[in-house]
């Protein structure tokens, strides 16, 4: 959020307090001051796509009573803006969000359980299921490639529709319906799971690699953790703005860190670079580089390490697996571009598992890419004398029909991937020996 817009909201803010000062409601037989809404603060999540405006938190004066608040208290606005289909003019065009969930909290935070406690937010939760509330944007397109970024200015708006209460028996008014105001957020959001990333970046040689990383929460030097490296797409490279799109744009950055996505209870150091894109010979030289300097400062378990990729990041995973595949437990290549013959070549010879999806009516990348990867690499491990079954052991494959899309991106095979946890599980048992 800029200080411009800040400023605005902070100033309509006090505005309202003003107008408001003079107001009074009966509340337990006592005058009490209506103090209006203190702050406005959206909460993002990163669902199957990218990320989303998954609620918003309105901050009051003193605790919520809970029974002043429901599902027709409010309502949500976003923008129906979703880069992957509409031009950028689209993030004017706005629609109502559906509320799914009315409760009270001590902070400006969603609650697994979704039930009341006491305290001065509202938190209102919504349906992932509308159209509306994606976060990421065309940031720049330098050729007829564009990058993307996460909006710093979310068109997000509420409206309160009835009277909010104070706690008690009839407890006073903390803010009046205003069914006719339109209000932007005042906060910065809260970003659930992206915000528990740190950030860094890694010289050498006169370049500079941004990146982002993840270590569990009881994190233990003394104990030996996977490590997972997640390639993004090309829009995802980093563009001098646009600093940490490659873990909001789609799931695979946050997936490694639910049990709901790879059905394990491990916890799983995730590394996430953002190359610039520069081409990736290069770029792979630089991101090995980082890994070894990463494993060097971490508590990585080295028989552990894995890459999974989106698009563009299978060309520097291919190109990492071939330079240094002494390195590598296994990688997952999914709506990505076709593997090389001497890329092909030392994989077979290290012996790295991979696992290959595709949409069979990708858009972008046609799906012979996989299928010549499929048949490169078989043709490799042939070549050095594996078996049917040794092969098949190393070398998973599956494709996509339009059916396995929630939303018509056939290039996004990623989508269904990481909807199949068998996939993932399929991952993180691979061990490099030695």
């Amino acid at each position: 959020m800029t200080f411009s817009r800040r400023a605005v909201a902070l100033l309509a803010t006090a505005a309202v307090l003003t107008s408001a000062g003079a107001a009074y409601a009966q509340g337990g037989g006592n005058a009490s001051v209506v103090t209006g809404i203190q702050s406005i603060t959206p909460i993002t999540e990163v669902y199957t796509y990218g990320q989303r405006v998954s609620a918003v938190a309105v901050e009051y004066s003193a605790n919520v009573d809970p029974a002043s608040v429901d599902l027709k208290s409010f309502t949500v606005s976003d923008t129906v803006y979703n880069f992957r289909f509409n031009p950028i003019d689209d993030l004017s065009k706005m629609a109502d969000r559906t509320i799914t969930d009315v409760y009270t909290n001590s902070r400006a935070h969603t609650r697994h359980d979704k039930q009341s406690v006491n305290g001065r937010y509202v938190i209102i939760e919504l349906d992932p299921a509308d159209v509306g509330g994606w976060t990421v944007i065309v940031s720049k397109c330098p050729t007829f490639l564009c990058t993307v970024k996460v909006n710093p200015e979310l068109p997000t708006t509420l409206t309160q529709r009835k009277p909010v209460r104070a706690l008690g028996n009839g407890g006073p008014m903390l803010a009046p319906g205003t069914p006719n105001r339109v209000r932007a957020m005042t906060n910065e959001p809260v970003n659930l799971l992206v915000d528990e990333f740190a950030y860094d970046a890694f010289l050498s040689g006169g370049m500079v690699l941004p990146y982002h990383y993840h270590l569990p929460a009881d994190y233990d030097p003394a104990r030996k953790y996977p490590l997972m490296v997640v390639l993004p797409g090309h829009g995802m490279g980093w563009d001098g703005v646009n600093t940490g799109v490659q873990i909001a744009a789609d799931i695979p950055a946050v997936a490694w860190l639910q049990r709901s996505w790879t059905g394990s209870d491990e916890d799983v150091i995730v590394l996430a670079p953002q190359n610039q894109r520069v081409g990736a010979v290069a770029e792979a030289d630089l991101l090995v580089k980082l890994i070894d300097q990463f494993i060097a400062d971490h508590s990585v378990d080295t028989s552990r390490v894995y890459a999974t990729t989106v698009s563009y990041g299978s060309q520097l995973a291919w190109e990492a697996f071939a330079k240094r595949s002494d390195l590598w437990a296994a990688g997952l290549i999914t709506g990505g571009f076709q593997v090389n013959a001497t890329q092909a070549a030392a994989i077979a010879e290290a012996e790295i598992p991979v696992y290959i999806t595709h949409g069979v009516n990708d858009h972008l990348l046609n799906i012979s890419l996989a299928r010549n990867s499929r048949a490169a690499l078989t043709a490799a491990y042939t070549e050095d004398g594996k078996t049917e079954q040794e092969i098949a052991d190393l070398l998973r494959y599956t494709e996509y029909d339009n059916e396995s899309f929630s939303i018509p991106d056939y290039h996004a095979a990623y989508g269904p991937t990481y909807a199949d946890r068998s996939i993932l599980k399929w991952v993180l048992s691979q061990r490099k020996d030695g």
